[in-house]
């Protein structure tokens, strides 16, 4: 019984640090800036207005900044799901000599931090001339370890007596990873689209290092530039962040099932 009440206290004390940084965070988009300052430790305002979320559109290329959010998250996630999962599928259905190696060798990428390769990569952006441009942005962000690893255990649990029955009715290596494999493998690409769009959403150093240019920026890159070139408005930057909240949790909500299941199927409990 002492252990069971002990779960549920380090349960209430987990959601507590979770929550109110949140509610504090929405609250103070309603705050005015006298507020904000003389009552820091108060949960909710004493005087709302709508300052900060019409600041946003005032203030900030709002939607510039959103559509490049959504292109750069989304068409990035699109690419990682189907490289991630086609390198996937030769690692774990096909026989070749190195896979046990080229698999190794997939899992070494993700002890490197991405700081490391931060420089070689802008260099490389740099003699192409992509800097400041969509292809820069997505490009070297369209593959993942991790995404790899995860569709390579997930198609490890498929019976390859699919493959084999769609062999026989004449089908290839392509016909079987797109007609059989993926239908088949919605948990994980719900769960890798999951998680990179919400990596990609959120990420602010990429998108400063490759784009200088105010009207190529992010969500994230922009509202950090608005903080540091202007007197900071704290109610606009609060508000420009509860709004970037909004697409990860409507993504979220929709394929909250096929996370889980890809999480619990995937040699990752």
């Amino acid at each position: 019984m002492l252990t069971k009440s002990l779960k549920w206290v380090y349960v209430g004390i987990g959601l507590v640090l979770a929550i109110v940084p949140l509610i504090w965070m929405v609250a103070g988009s309603f705050r005015t800036e006298a507020d904000l300052y003389g009552h820091t430790a108060s949960l909710f305002p004493h005087e709302w207005t709508l300052h900060g979320y019409k600041g946003v559109w005032q203030q900030l290329p709002f939607l510039r900044l959103l559509f490049n959010s959504v292109l750069f998250a989304g068409v990035t996630t699109a690419l990682t799901v189907l490289f991630d999962s086609m390198c996937a599928y030769a690692l774990a259905r096909l026989e070749f000599r190195g896979r046990t190696v080229a698999f190794w060798l997939v899992l070494v990428t993700l002890m490197v931090p991405f700081q490391v390769t931060l420089i070689p990569v802008f260099m490389e952006l740099f003699h192409f001339g992509w800097l400041n441009t969509y292809q820069g942005l997505i490009i070297p962000r369209a593959t993942s370890a991790f995404g790899i690893f995860l569709f390579r255990q997930f198609f490890m649990s498929i019976p390859k007596e699919l493959d084999e029955a769609a062999r026989i009715d004449g089908a290839g290596h392509f016909r079987i990873y797109w007609r059989v494999i993926l239908p088949l493998a919605k948990p994980a690409i719900a769960t890798v689209a999951l998680l990179n769009f919400t990596n990609l959403w959120n990420d602010l150093i990429w998108p400063l290092v490759v784009s200088t240019d105010n009207t190529m920026q992010t969500l994230p890159a922009g509202l950090a530039l608005f903080a540091g070139q202007h007197v900071t408005d704290h109610a606009v930057l609060f508000a420009g962040a509860v709004i970037s909240l909004l697409p990860i949790a409507v993504v979220f909500f929709l394929a909250q099932r096929y996370f889980v299941a890809g999480i619990s199927t995937s040699g990752l409990k």
